[in-house]
């Protein structure tokens, strides 16, 4: 059953917030660099990124980039709503639309942080496919001119729920492990066989990044 009434939202969000916090509170935590250290909870962070990893490892991340001077996109559908205030709970700024729905809106706002803010964004979200960037993230890298930092994440044999992304739920007390790929500049002004091209990379490069985390939790367990 969907939930719709404002009141029921609050109330299940602010429940989903306390339980990342308290879960993934649980898991012990390891950070891997393939290229220049660009995470936004790195003391003295002065450069501005968008952080991209697969919608169905976001709770790793959405507890740890908590209280940083980051925005979260989060898609304008119904089914946003409950994450948009979880988000809030959590600490988390937020910037609603999608490269779906949205999309322009969420772009101009975030142009107008004037590169204040990190910016966190689930490519293949909100409906999928599963593991695949849409273009508008390459698109928003080049109007914003903020570089795409790949972000792989992975646990021990964790969970999953039966959803089209196969949403991870990391077992209790196990190990997560994050991966930060080197961060992708896309030029300005693309046409959009270069804004394709700029778009496998950035996948290419997701991918490369989960692969190794996965790996990473599975060997160290």
């Amino acid at each position: 059953m969907k939930l719709r009434h404002p009141l029921l939202i609050r109330g299940a969000a602010f429940l989903a917030a306390l339980a990342v916090r308290t879960w993934i509170g649980t898991l012990r935590y390891r950070r891997f660099l393939l290229g220049p250290d660009a995470d936004p909870t790195t003391p003295g962070q002065r450069g501005r990124f968008i952080y991209s990893f697969w919608h169905e490892t976001l709770l790793l991340p959405a507890l740890r980039y908590s209280n940083t001077p980051t925005k979260v996109l989060i898609s304008e559908h119904a089914d946003g709503e409950l994450i948009a205030q979880a988000c809030r709970h959590l600490g988390l700024g937020l910037v609603r639309g999608s490269t779906t729905r949205g999309g322009v809106k969420a772009i101009r706002e975030i142009l107008d942080l004037g590169g204040k803010y990190h910016v966190v964004v689930t490519p293949d979200g909100p409906r999928g496919p599963r593991r695949h960037v849409q273009i508008g993230l390459v698109y928003l890298a080049s109007k914003s001119g903020l570089p795409i930092v790949p972000v792989g994440v992975g646990f021990d044999r964790p969970w999953r729920m039966n959803s089209w992304d196969r949403f991870v739920l990391p077992r209790p007390w196990s190990l997560g492990t994050c991966v930060s790929g080197e961060p992708i500049r896309v030029p300005p002004d693309l046409d959009r066989n270069a804004l394709e091209s700029y778009r496998q990379t950035v996948e290419d490069a997701i991918t490369q990044a989960t692969e190794i985390a996965e790996r990473m939790a599975r060997k160290a367990a």
